[in-house]
């Protein structure tokens, strides 16, 4: 769980965020300088790495109980949405799940033809079990509501060596907090290449569905969406420093000058015709 006092703080002009909870990279401290953070905030966050790769060899277990290697998601050959979450979190890992299905529920691709969701916990204690990581599961599928997805749906759990390899890998920092008896951590969501590589991060708890579809898109190398999706994603180029995606001046304007050009041919086109049926 993240403290809500916290929670809010944005930065402003260049979208850069001033709080761990949200941020593209995480804040150290500076010496004899207080930042109102609680001491269990000082070094969480997320810092991108992007177009390095996951560790697929380790192994999780699944929502079954049964163990799975990393890479196993991954080998239908469709990009992943990564979420690292725990499953007893009071808050703000639900809220993390409510987005990002929400935003999911908002594109017309699917999960388990398209791309697959992958929900880890990084909570390695014996209370977030394979049971635990189901009941998840099926409550997302449910609130998804799309029939013939579940498959692309998967929760799952596993030993701290494992949640270290893939944290460390994604630059996820999470604390233990003793007072609240809770994980103080940052909340965002990772896409995930088919061949393993980190390719997106977008930061909060609320995705906007042009972006996760177009990382998606973007991260499959054009090869799942509609031709108008390839062509939104010509007019949109993806910030690193804001985990969104922008609108590309000069590609849209190269974009309008080819459908300009092609709408002038074709006219020219139909009054040729006309004026040749005339005589």
């Amino acid at each position: 769980m993240l403290f809500g006092a916290a929670a809010g703080a944005f930065a402003q002009k260049n979208e850069h965020y001033n709080s761990p909870l949200y941020s593209p990279k995480y804040y150290e401290p500076t010496a004899g300088v207080s930042n109102g953070l609680p001491d269990a905030l000082q070094t969480v966050g997320i810092e991108q790495r992007l177009g390095e790769s996951l560790p697929i060899d380790v192994k999780f277990r699944n929502e079954n109980g049964k163990d799975v290697a990393l890479g196993e998601f991954l080998k239908s050959g469709r990009p992943a949405v990564l979420a690292l979450v725990y499953y007893e979190c009071p808050m703000l890992c639900n809220q993390v799940l409510n987005g990002l299905t929400g935003s999911l529920k908002g594109i017309s691709l699917d999960p388990g033809k398209d791309y697959d969701v992958i929900a880890i916990s990084f909570d390695a204690r014996e209370n977030e079990k394979p049971g635990l990581a189901a009941n998840k599961r099926q409550s997302y599928i449910e609130r998804f509501g799309r029939k013939g997805t579940d498959s692309g749906w998967h929760f799952l759990t596993g030993d701290q060596a494992a949640i270290d390899a893939v944290t460390k890998a994604v630059g996820f920092r999470y604390e233990w907090d003793e007072k609240s008896n809770q994980f103080a951590h940052a909340s965002g969501v990772m896409i995930v290449t088919p061949e393993g590589r980190l390719s997106h991060y977008f930061y909060g708890i609320d995705y906007s569905p042009k972006d996760v579809k177009l990382g998606l898109i973007e991260a499959a190398d054009k090869k799942i969406g509609s031709v108008a999706d390839k062509l939104l994603l010509y007019c949109y180029h993806y910030d690193p420093s804001t985990g969104k995606y922008g609108f590309a001046v000069l590609n849209a304007m190269r974009t309008g000058a080819i459908v300009t050009l092609l709408g002038m041919g074709a006219m020219g086109f139909v009054f040729w015709r006309r004026n040749k049926g005339k005589k």
